[in-house]
């Protein structure tokens, strides 16, 4: 829906049961696993002067250009002007992988011609955040999340990701099954956090934390940013997350979008006020939450920084999708995992006390480089058996010898480089 469209010719939705049964075919399609798909952010700044802003005028154009160009993968822009790549659905891991890659190829050759480079890392380590996108979608939720403190803001303009989409799974029980799948997104996102902790910088020092990245999600209103309960069925968890949480904002056809307070969408529906809330509020509302793992027909896992190098993001790619398509490695990962549970405490993601320490110590955290080490050699011998290709499986087993057998990630290294260079720390 665009910002001028009609907000209420969709009609009133009059009840939580109307909501429910929304959400349950919306959010959650199941069935066997089959595509997978990726979500890519950069940053995007000149060669050699990565703590200097680009003028908003040049990267504008240069995004102008990049529309031009035929990919399969949709490109938008974030809030702060940060790069996405959205994959197509893919039929296999090897077909992702091919169909990004070329995109890729063909979007750094452009922005090469004006001088521009993409860069993977969580947050921006030199810049403050600014934002380049000036609709009232961006303003209302800059309002709306500057209410608990500035990590709304960075999160909107100086962050940036690897997000895994893959199905929602089977019907039934089963390692394939969705119940399996959507607790083991959960229970397997500390470890993501900790293995592909890229984000050790901001303001131009380190944080303290090696994914700065995921202290600011734990950092913004828990209802925009946290997970449901996981002692549920997860549809029916989803939907009391989807009807509890406060609305963002509720959109004008002129003027400023209001932005309320304390206000849920159950009891904006019970209520009626500012105005009835329709079936596209309801489709708007579920757009404006974000938890480590949103359901959007298939799971979406968004607890990953953006990865270094050209290539870096094929490896949590291939390491999340051979975890959960591959019966015999998301069995061993979900066993493995499970046992790290207790140490979450009683907030749910990503404000509990395992998802922080997993962003603060990454795998030095001797429980979460033993649960990596037995994820990541499970992930290896799968690989071969749902069909990635050698480049793919050597560049899981160069990732795993450099970083995971070691008790490192790569925030350890930018750490360590810009204690040897500041501010020249990118090779």
């Amino acid at each position: 829906m665009t910002e001028g469209d009609d907000c209420t010719r969709s009609g009133p939705l009059p009840t939580d049961a109307d909501v429910e049964a929304l959400v349950h075919g919306i959010c959650f399609k199941t069935g066997p696993p089959r595509t997978v798909g990726v979500e890519l952010e950069w940053l995007v700044h000149t060669p050699r002067a990565t703590h200097d802003p680009v003028p908003p005028a040049r990267l504008e154009a240069a995004y102008a250009a990049l529309r031009d160009l035929p990919l399969s993968s949709a490109l938008t822009v974030e809030p702060g002007g940060q790069l996405e790549l959205s994959s197509a659905p893919a039929a296999s891991l090897l077909e992702c992988v091919s169909a990004v890659s070329a995109d890729l190829a063909a979007v750094r050759g452009l922005l090469r011609s004006r001088n521009l480079v993409l860069t993977g890392l969580g947050t921006d380590p030199w810049r403050p955040p600014s934002r380049l996108l000036r609709e009232r979608r961006y303003d209302a939720m800059e309002t709306y999340l500057d209410r608990t403190g500035p990590a709304g803001r960075r999160m909107m303009c100086s962050s940036a990701s690897v997000q895994v989409c893959l199905d929602a799974g089977y019907e039934e029980p089963g390692p394939l099954g969705l119940g399996h799948r959507w607790r083991l997104s959960h229970l397997l996102g500390p470890v993501l956090v900790a293995a592909f902790a890229n984000s050790p910088l901001c303001d131009g020092h380190p944080t303290g934390w090696r994914s700065t990245r995921q202290a600011l999600w734990a950092g913004i209103d828990p209802g925009r940013s946290a997970a449901p309960p996981l002692d549920a069925e997860p549809r029916s968890a989803w939907a009391r997350h989807v009807l509890d949480a406060p609305v963002m904002c509720v959109r004008t056809d002129d003027g400023p979008w209001l932005i309320p307070e304390g206000l849920s969408f159950r009891d904006w529906i019970r209520g009626g006020a500012p105005r009835p809330p329709t079936r596209d509020d309801l489709d708007y509302h579920v757009s404006t939450l974000f938890p480590p793992v949103r359901p959007r027909g298939h799971l979406e896992l968004r607890m990953i920084d953006a990865q270094p190098g050209d290539d870096g993001w094929i490896v949590p790619l291939a390491v999340v999708t051979a975890l959960f398509d591959d019966a015999q490695a998301a069995e061993t990962a979900y066993r493995c995992v499970k046992s790290l549970a207790e140490r979450a405490g009683p907030l749910p993601a990503p404000c509990n006390e395992l998802w922080l320490t997993a962003a603060q110590l990454a795998l030095t955290d001797p429980e979460l480089r033993d649960a990596a080490v037995t994820c990541f050699t499970a992930a290896l011998e799968a690989l071969p058996r749902i069909g990635a290709g050698q480049e793919v499986r050597d560049a899981v087993a160069a990732y795993t010898e450099r970083y995971v057998a070691r008790g490192r990630c790569p925030a350890d290294d930018l750490i360590e480089r810009f204690r040897a260079h500041g501010k020249d720390l990118l090779p």
